[in-house]
């Protein structure tokens, strides 16, 4: 899904582009894109080293969300396939 489909889909409101919500999103798109690129070059050191700083960011990012209380954290894991 595009960038702009995924702010649109897990916005907190009209302008909202910075949500946690919206950031997890958008690090677990290019996270995926990113894991299927060094599946095709597994000697891709420094993208491998820029994909575990994207998922050690949306975990920090899920911690908090979850610290929060937040119901949309349980919805946004759901949507998003995430192991949590």
């Amino acid at each position: 899904m595009a960038a702009k489909g995924l702010v649109e889909k897990f916005r907190t409101h009209k302008n909202d582009t910075g949500s946690p919500e919206v950031q997890i999103a958008l690090l677990t798109a290019r996270t995926e894109e990113l894991a299927r690129h060094l599946k095709k070059h597994p000697g891709d050191h420094d993208s491998r080293r820029g994909l575990l700083s994207m998922v050690g960011k949306r975990r920090r990012l899920l911690n908090y969300l979850k610290k929060q209380g937040n119901q949309n954290y349980d919805k946004l894991v759901k949507e998003l396939g995430l192991r949590r």
